[in-house]
């Protein structure tokens, strides 16, 4: 499905999965880049720069800032961090972040909440 989502420097039309979508809704009626994380290029149509005041008939594009692992919890990696970038201007349209967890079956993190009496 085409949708508009949103960044920090403007806009990007994509064609994303629900699933996709569903990550981007944070319920204030828009969609957001960052929580999908890395979009392919395929998949994006145009973007809009603000900097710029233009939408752009292509996608943006991407530079990657850092490709290497850092943990950020327990059994969460941070694998990849870039942007979506201008054609024109190269102003930042929007940034990902892309995370692995290190075991699939397990959780996040391990900060659990103490009963308080």
């Amino acid at each position: 499905m085409e949708k508009t989502l949103q960044g920090s420097g403007g806009h990007i039309v994509a064609n994303i999965t629900e699933e996709q979508a569903k990550k981007a809704d944070l319920g204030v009626g828009k969609l957001f880049l960052a929580p999908i994380g890395k979009l392919e290029e395929q998949t994006m149509i145009k973007h809009y720069c603000k900097i710029c005041e233009e939408e752009f008939n292509n996608p943006p594009k991407i530079h990657v800032e850092e490709k290497n692992q850092e943990d950020v919890a327990d059994n969460l990696v941070l694998v990849e961090r870039g942007q979506y970038n201008c054609q024109k201007c190269n102003s930042i349209i929007g940034e990902y972040r892309v995370f692995h967890k290190k075991n699939e079956r397990g959780e996040i993190g391990n900060a659990k909440p103490n009963d308080l009496p």
